[in-house]
């Protein structure tokens, strides 16, 4: 809380005052390194529980992308029959191109663009 005395003090009394306490203590600019240890460590501590709680994170993906891809035993026999009925029937799919009316030799649909040639 301001001292209601200094409420109505001007930058340059302000800068006075201020250039007066440094001239008490002389060490005023170095008071810093005082805990500068401890200062470290703290920003050590943060650092490593920073690294922590990226590695639990990465952990907790990696198991959830696990389970993305686990396939309980039970599911297996329909999966697998579903699996068997994707089956490609090459001779389905001849009939359907040699019965198609489609020109394969026409030129590549572009939304957009309206070039018509008659």
């Amino acid at each position: 809380m301001k001292d209601p005395n200094l409420i109505n003090m001007t930058i340059s009394n302000q800068v006075i005052l201020q250039s007066l306490e440094q001239e008490d203590n002389p060490f005023a600019e170095y008071m810093w390194m005082e805990n500068e240890e401890e200062f470290n460590r703290q920003v050590e501590e943060e650092l490593w529980e920073e690294e922590f709680i990226e590695r639990c994170f990465q952990e907790m993906l990696d198991e959830e992308e696990q389970w993305e891809w686990f396939i309980p035993s039970r599911d297996l026999p329909s999966l697998q029959e579903q699996l068997g009925m994707l089956g490609l029937d090459a001779d389905a799919d001849f009939d359907v191109v040699i019965n198609s009316s489609l020109n394969p030799n026409a030129k590549e649909f572009t939304p957009g663009i309206q070039e018509h040639v008659m």
